[in-house]
């Protein structure tokens, strides 16, 4: 097949994609590793821009772990971690907001832009939507650990978002929430990609990782699964197949589905447009998850 033959047949093929997605809401997670990997960052975001062109509606949650990391470091500023979460101190708090709003959040939405999107922050400074409250982890015993300024959302707020949708614009969100007395709170980029996703009824949630998906046997890179329902995903975590960093991208997607999202998605973002592949093709490129 000549090589404008392929390129007609591939948009044939992402055809009946974009009509049946066309008008439905997608979240896509993009985890803080990507905001280090030039080439990556721009394919996923060229990659959104492209679904938000052909009617789709995307709305983007982002990570800044490893940057807040170096961002303490340079502080010198030693991270604490319990029950798996940083203790956020008011110190730390503002470093995660800082580096969060002022150079993530930041830097996505100056390249949606030009990438010709058309694209709004979302943060507690700017267009607050995520709500929170206080999150403690637990010791070995059981007992309360208290985390600090590190929050878990109990809410979305729907009219933000959904008037920027009906208004064609692609929300960028940081994972800040925002408590009832003011506070804001440090959450977790998966879990509020994961409310975003339910309360928005998305059609899709999109987990972008720098892995190629869930393995049925962890050591095993051939034993990578193209879709696994809820209850064999279970049974692969208590099996001890499923560990790790992971854990917390497959209870995001669970939690998803779980609330009525149809489909949920773990796919390698450091694979050239895997967004518009795992989307738009009938192969995929990664796990996806049902119900």
């Amino acid at each position: 097949m000549e090589p404008a033959t392929e390129k007609a047949a591939t948009l044939i093929e992402a055809l009946s994609y974009i009509q049946r997605f066309r008008d439905k809401v997608v979240v896509v997670k993009m985890g803080g590793s990507f905001f280090d990997d030039e080439a990556s960052r721009r394919s996923v975001l060229t990659d959104l821009v492209f679904m938000w062109a052909v009617g789709i509606h995307p709305v983007l949650v982002h990570g800044g772990g490893p940057a807040i990391s170096r961002a303490m470091k340079d502080a010198n500023l030693q991270p604490k971690w319990a029950s798996g979460l940083r203790f956020t101190d008011a110190v730390t708090l503002s470093i995660v907001q800082d580096v969060l709003i002022n150079t993530i959040n930041k830097q996505l939405v100056e390249e949606v832009r030009e990438l010709g999107g058309l694209v709004e922050p979302i943060h507690p400074r700017n267009r607050p939507v995520l709500r929170a409250i206080q999150k403690f982890g637990q010791d070995e015993q059981g007992e309360p650990v208290d985390l600090g300024y590190v929050g878990d959302v109990t809410d979305v707020d729907l009219w933000i978002l959904s008037r920027l949708v009906q208004e064609d614009v692609i929300p960028v969100i940081a994972p800040l929430g925002l408590g009832a007395d003011g506070q804001v709170y440090n959450v977790n980029a998966d879990t509020a990609a994961a409310k975003v996703a339910v309360a928005m009824h998305a059609e899709k949630l999109v987990n972008m990782s720098d892995t190629h998906g869930i393995r049925t046997r962890a050591n095993d890179a051939a034993s990578t699964a193209e879709s696994l329902n809820a209850a064999e995903i279970d049974r692969l975590v208590a099996a001890g197949q499923i560990t790790g960093g992971m854990i917390p991208k497959v209870e995001c997607c669970l939690t998803a589905v779980r609330g009525g999202v149809k489909k949920s998605h773990i796919i390698d973002g450091r694979i050239k447009h895997s967004l518009l592949l795992e989307i738009y093709t009938d192969q995929g490129v990664g796990t996806e998850i049902v119900a």
